[in-house]
């Protein structure tokens, strides 16, 4: 979750949201994202909403503690019920994410799923993920986790090379990720995710291709490619700036990326989102697809946030005062703002666009389709794509995804 909050209207106390957010609700899918917000340290380059043992010391007294957090949580879910009303879907998607939830008890994770569970049901066929660290999990951790009704798994791994991991305050053992995967698929996890950063200082191609060539080894059926950025604030850009460690330029970022894109192409994996590849359609992440395809998610968890038929709204930051509002029967939402159609239009381009489908023409407004023309002629959209009324990058133009993106929304 990104550290600041925008700012916005209030949030009613019991949560209601407006009655047009629910209009056309059952054509939608809807997912839930659980926030567990603890880490055992700090990633120098980190910039969630995340808290370690000694950062909560003396700022929540037993409302911050770990240790009844999935109760906590469970308020929240049962909050949404009543939010939701007679709301008939089934949750498609669950995702855990951090911080690092596998730092709780498997069972506590088990017993937020339950919660999402009992109160709405899940679909047949619901993806059920949650993120990992490599040394937070063991085997029995694993089973537990799939006994419980998880049947997807995102590991941490970001490099295999130990110089890149000090950079980054990476504390798994080299190696420890690919057994991760081994362990899981033991446990009966239909699918895995190896989670990777280019462009950290110090790294270069040839720690890169090992990098790939190791989580591709390792057998998983979903790789997420991210560059590293750097926020104000970590400790990362603290280093940065005083000359400790240089930063990455974004020639150095382009060629991670076209090795990224070749070596996981050469093994099976297709693109389907501008950092993220799958070796089939169902071993993509489908909870990450109701994001980019503007669907309804409910964010429970500090920090989290929301989004119901063009209604979007975030929680209080810190895990006390979290606990604090649900322990008092209020909603822990810190702000809202409600979409317009047009916010609704710029999003989806913004979003759509990063999709292998790409983003439909018929959503630009006149500056935006002489823009995409533009686009097509120098080879950063797909002719065959655009002659059928989508917008869709090339390869080339996934490396410029940011600069088509603005010139499109116009």
């Amino acid at each position: 979750m990104p550290s600041a909050l925008p700012d916005g209207e209030p949030v009613p106390e019991n949560g209601a949201l407006p009655a047009q957010a629910l209009d056309g609700a059952a054509g939608r899918p809807l997912g839930f994202y659980l926030h567990v917000p603890y880490c055992a340290s700090r990633c120098g380059y980190c910039d969630f909403n995340t808290y370690t043992a000694s950062e909560l010391r003396g700022t929540g007294g037993v409302l911050a503690s770990r240790d009844n957090y999935a109760d906590t949580l469970a308020q929240e879910i049962r909050l949404a019920r009543r939010v939701l009303g007679e709301d008939p879907r089934p949750a498609r998607t669950v995702f855990f994410g951090g911080g690092t939830p596998t730092l709780l008890p498997a069972a506590d994770l088990v017993r937020m799923l339950a919660a999402v569970r009992d109160e709405f049901g899940l679909a047949p066929d619901a993806e059920v993920t949650t993120e990992a660290n490599p040394e937070s999990v063991d085997p029995a951790y694993l089973e537990t986790l799939r006994e419980g009704g998880f049947n997807r798994i995102s590991f941490g791994m970001q490099s295999a090379k130990p110089h890149v991991l000090r950079v980054l305050d990476r504390n798994h053992t080299p190696g420890r990720p690919e057994a991760c995967v081994a362990e899981a698929r033991a446990a009966g996890f239909a699918h895995v995710n190896l989670d990777l950063i280019y462009g950290t200082p110090g790294e270069s191609d040839a720690d890169w291709h090992a990098s790939l060539e190791a989580a591709i080894g390792a057998g998983p059926d979903h790789v997420s490619a991210y560059a590293l950025i750097v926020e104000e604030g970590t400790g990362l850009a603290r280093r940065i700036r005083r000359g400790e460690i240089p930063m990455t330029d974004d020639d150095e970022h382009a060629d991670r990326y076209l090795i990224a894109d070749e070596l996981l192409a050469k093994a099976g994996f297709s693109w389907y989102e501008v950092s993220n590849w799958a070796t089939s359609e169902p071993a993509r992440c489908l909870h990450n697809e109701l994001y980019w395809r503007g669907a309804d998610w409910w964010g429970a968890g500090p920090g989290a946030h929301s989004h119901v038929g063009g209604v979007r709204w975030w929680n209080v930051k810190h895990p006390g005062a979290y606990a604090a509002a649900l322990a008092e029967g209020r909603s822990p939402g810190a702000g809202r703002e409600l979409l317009g159609e047009e916010d609704r239009r710029v999003e989806r381009i913004l979003l759509e666009l990063r999709l292998s489908e790409g983003c439909p023409l018929d959503l630009l407004l006149p500056a935006g389709r002489e823009a995409a023309a533009r686009h097509l002629g120098d080879g950063l959209l797909d002719p065959g794509a655009y002659a059928k009324g989508a917008a869709v990058l090339t390869l080339r133009g996934r490396l410029l995804a940011d600069a088509v993106v603005r010139d499109l929304v116009d």
